[in-house]
C-alpha cells in the first residue's frame, strides 16, 4: 500500500467519524450542545466549530492560502473576517458548512498524488508559532489533521458522557473497516 493509501484511509475515517459525531450530537438541546463543560474547548459547541475550523484551516493552507480563517466558527466577530461574516449559530448551518466542506476535501484528494506529499506547504501560524510563516511537509499536514481529529472527538465523547447521553457513536477505525468488509 503507497503513502498517499494511508493517509486517504485515515481521512476517510475522519469523514466517517465527524457524521456520526454530528448525528450523535442532533438530539441535544441548544443548552446542552452550549453547557459550559470543563474539558477541551469547554462545550460541545465550540468543540464542533473547532473541529470544522480546524478541517478548514488546514484545507485552506494546503490549497495555498497562507493566512486562511474560517468565517464564523465562534459566536461573534473573528479577528480578520471580513464585514457582513457572520458567526456560525446553528447545527443546521455547521452541518450544512461541514458537508460543503467534505466535498471540497474530496476534490483535494481526487487530485492529490504520492510525490505531493514531500512539499512544503506554508502558513502563517496563529498558534505557538503566532504570525510566524511556517513550512510544514504536506504529508505531515494530512496526518496532522487526522489525529487532531482523533484527539478532539476523545474529548468530545467525554463531554457527551458528562451531558448524559446514552448510546455513543462509535469511532474506532477498526469499525468502519469491519462495517465495509460486510457490506
Amino acid at each position: 500500500m503507497k503513502a498517499i493509501d494511508l493517509i486517504h484511509r485515515l481521512h476517510a475515517h475522519r469523514m466517517w467519524v465527524n457524521r456520526r459525531l454530528r448525528e450523535a450530537v442532533r438530539p441535544l438541546s441548544e443548552e446542552q450542545l452550549r453547557k459550559p463543560l470543563a474539558i477541551g474547548q469547554g462545550s460541545v459547541w465550540r468543540t464542533l466549530t473547532h473541529l470544522l475550523a480546524a478541517e478548514y484551516v488546514w484545507l485552506e493552507a494546503l490549497l495555498g492560502n497562507e493566512s486562511p480563517l474560517l468565517p464564523g466558527d465562534v459566536p461573534g466577530k473573528l479577528p480578520g473576517n471580513q464585514e457582513g461574516e457572520e458567526a456560525i449559530i446553528s447545527l443546521d448551518e455547521l452541518v450544512s458548512k461541514w458537508e460543503q466542506l467534505d466535498e471540497r476535501w474530496g476534490k483535494y484528494f481526487d487530485s492529490l498524488t504520492d510525490n505531493d506529499l514531500d512539499e512544503l506547504v506554508y502558513k502563517t501560524s496563529t498558534s505557538s508559532g503566532r504570525g510566524k510563516r511556517l513550512g510544514t511537509r504536506r504529508a505531515d499536514i494530512l496526518l496532522h489533521v487526522c489525529t487532531h481529529a482523533q484527539y478532539t472527538t476523545a474529548q468530545l465523547m467525554n463531554m457527551l458522557r458528562q451531558l448524559g447521553v446514552s448510546t455513543l457513536p462509535d469511532t474506532m477505525l477498526i469499525s468502519l473497516a469491519r462495517n465495509e468488509a460486510s457490506i
